[in-house]
């Protein structure tokens, strides 16, 4: 086995959830979702350890806010829980969070309607 694979070994599903509960239950609920999404729980480890490896730099109350935050916005991976604690999103409340833009109804904007009809008229 490569020395990249063997390191996690030592870790386990229960292991990583273990870990997740003290943190909080946002935090439980995110990895036992991003182990669960998977059809071997393994392959969400490297997921679930960078989340854990953020410990290290950000507080537990912190990821706690940021694994929160992510699961509201359906955002279940690590890039996402850095992305918010980077962006110190995790302070801020989703409904101040930027929307995607509302798109309006223009005549000279074709809708599916038109490609539905087939020529056009």
């Amino acid at each position: 086995m490569p020395a990249s694979h063997r390191r996690y070994l030592e870790w386990t599903p229960s292991r990583i959830l273990s870990w997740a509960r003290s943190v909080g239950p946002a935090t439980a609920e995110l990895v036992e979702t991003v182990l669960n999404r998977r059809p071997h729980p393994e392959q969400g480890f490297r997921s679930c350890l960078g989340i854990f490896h953020l410990s290290k730099e950000y507080d537990s109350q912190r990821i706690e806010a940021a694994c929160a935050k992510a699961i509201v916005l359906g955002a279940y991976s690590y890039r996402s829980v850095q992305s918010i604690l980077e962006k110190n999103l995790d302070g801020v409340r989703t409904e101040t969070l930027p929307q995607a833009p509302v798109t309006t109804r223009h005549e000279n904007v074709r809708g599916a309607e038109y490609y539905i009809q087939g020529d056009g008229e």
